[in-house]
């Protein structure tokens, strides 16, 4: 064999020895996470995981519909090994669809029932890590100028003086609008409930992609009222926004934001780790310290001072398992896209 063949096969050996350093070391120390909550908290879950086990953690933040979709389409070959957070009927979806695990964390006798029946409704493939109730809210000083008065129901966005003043996300890549398409249909019936999307149409001046947008929306002055879960109003309000925060008086949907575990994870026990991590008061009290404001899943955890209180509000009997379920969720979102997101102004 020749001195450059032997060279040749070195560099070979060296190539596969570091590739399979390198995926060893992936296996061992790293996690790629798909979060659904807001920037700031991902980012204080990722960096506090990080120091407390030396996991490496790749996160991607992106709204729950849209991780939905990222991860069926990646279903063959999984780039992902955990999803935390977002509302849970994508979730839901998936786990109906066999795209995330089975899993029963050691944490699961210090949670809320409400979190406990996410997982067994799903058939152990997803839980529920926090929970928070849908509403609007206006912006105060806009509202002085505007005739339309402080709306307090959910048939008051329809008045003609607020054409163009009324944002909401897109149900499609949002869990938070989902629950908002799945609420007016439970509370209102299908026909009437359309009916109302149809007429609310009319006033909004944009379907954002992420669902704690409209909140931004409305502390910035760029639309007078503005729909998502009460929480992530609140952030904006604790940072001195003008804005009221309003539980519709008709009755609301609510939502239970989940964490699964991805099929076919390549760094399973790291996904296990963080599952069980994050349903520790350690974790959960992260949320509050990053002015995000839901009702924590454990027990065990404070209860934010500014979490909305939800037996303080007109909570709808919400059928999780129903309008989490793939058929239901296809269907009602292509009836929207159809009926309601086409319609001229």
């Amino acid at each position: 064999m020749s001195v450059k063949t032997n060279l040749f096969a070195a560099t070979m050996l060296a190539g596969a020895m570091a590739g399979l350093s390198a995926g060893t070391a992936q296996a061992q120390g790293a996690l790629v996470m798909y979060c659904g909550v807001q920037e700031e908290w991902c980012r204080a879950m990722t960096t506090a995981f990080e120091r407390e086990t030396g996991v490496k953690v790749s996160m991607t933040r992106k709204s729950a519909g849209e991780v939905f979709a990222q991860i069926k389409a990646e279903a063959a070959n999984p780039r992902a090994d955990i999803w935390w957070g977002g509302t849970g009927d994508p979730h839901m979806q998936a786990a109906e669809e066999g795209l995330t695990e089975e899993y029963k964390s050691p944490k699961m006798g210090e949670l809320q029932d409400w979190a406990v029946r996410q997982w067994e409704q799903s058939k152990q493939r997803t839980v529920g890590i926090y929970s928070g109730a849908l509403g609007f809210g206006y912006n105060t000083e806009l509202a002085k100028s505007n005739n339309a008065g402080e709306p307090k129901c959910w048939a008051d966005l329809l008045k003609a003086e607020l054409k163009d003043e009324v944002q909401v996300a897109d149900p499609n890549s949002s869990g938070t609008a989902y629950t908002l398409l799945a609420t007016i249909v439970q509370l209102m019936g299908e026909d009437k409930g359309f009916e109302y999307l149809k007429a609310l149409h009319k006033n909004v001046n944009q379907y954002t992609k992420s669902g704690a947008a409209p909140a931004r929306a409305m502390a910035l002055g760029e639309t007078m009222a503005g729909i998502a879960f009460m929480h992530d109003i609140m952030t904006q309000v604790a940072d001195k926004a003008p804005i009221k925060i309003v539980a519709p008086c008709e009755g609301t949907g609510y939502e239970i934001g989940s964490m699964s575990i991805i099929k076919g994870a390549k760094n399973l026990d790291n996904a296990k780790k963080f599952y069980d991590w994050a349903l520790t008061p350690a974790a959960q009290k992260l949320g509050a310290e990053t002015k995000q404001f839901q009702v924590p899943s454990n027990k065990g955890t404070p209860i934010p001072p500014e979490a909305p209180k939800l037996n303080e509000i007109k909570l709808i009997n919400f059928d999780f398992a129903k309008y989490g379920s793939s058929e239901e969720r296809k269907r009602l979102l292509s009836k929207w896209d159809n009926e309601v997101k086409n319609l001229p102004k």
